[in-house]
């Protein structure tokens, strides 16, 4: 049992997840993690912008025939309100609520899930109705590897969290796993910031050609 297991609400310091000298680590290794994410996302952008376009004749369908714009903000809506979930979590977190941080985090994977159902039936309808699949041309590459990219992170997201929920559900908080909860927060509005550039670049820049 780790020492930081006793910990009350006196002893809980204001900046919990960066107490120790493994929680201070633990950022670095995110942080450096986190700049080899960005390098791959905007390796992935440029492709896109390079490739949205390319179609093999004019009987395939562009951007600006394929987009529902409702669906997808909806979509974003859910995202959006899920990173300020996670806000909340982490603010309950730091006032030593454990289960306030909890229901909180349970809201914000329900959002995620709920992103990501939304974000598979966008799929589905494309691949069925307008058979835009991954191989149909190189714009189809390009979007469902992008799209479909910040798709599994999202789906990663959810279960680095949910794992942190049901591992830690009956030993509450401490030193230990609070840096925890907070780098996968962390994670979790990259990912939200990341679909902010998808959003504009891929489907508001795609309805206006």
């Amino acid at each position: 049992m780790h020492a930081e297991e006793k910990m009350t609400y006196e002893k809980w310091p204001a900046a919990p997840e960066k107490a120790t000298l493994e929680a201070k680590n633990k950022f670095l290794g995110f942080w450096l993690f986190l700049g080899g994410e960005t390098v791959l996302f905007a390796s992935l952008f440029a492709t896109y912008l390079a490739l949205k376009d390319k179609v093999p004749d004019t009987s395939q369908h562009l951007a600006k025939d394929l987009f529902e714009l409702p669906l997808t903000f909806v979509a974003t809506m859910l995202l959006l309100t899920s990173s300020l979930t996670s806000v909340y979590a982490m603010y309950h977190m730091k006032n030593f609520a454990f289960k306030k941080m909890m229901l909180w985090l349970g809201l914000t994977v329900l959002l995620g899930a709920g992103f990501l159902g939304l974000e598979v039936y966008e799929f589905n309808h494309y691949v069925h109705v307008y058979k835009h699949t991954f191989t149909s041309s190189a714009f189809g590459s390009a979007f469902y590897t992008l799209v479909g990219f910040h798709g599994a992170h999202v789906a990663f997201g959810l279960s680095w969290i949910l794992s942190l929920m049901i591992r830690n559900s009956k030993r509450g908080l401490n030193l230990y796993n609070a840096p925890k909860f907070y780098v996968a927060s962390l994670y979790w509005h990259f990912i939200d910031v990341v679909w902010v550039f998808i959003f504009t670049v891929v489907y508001l820049m795609g309805m206006v050609g």
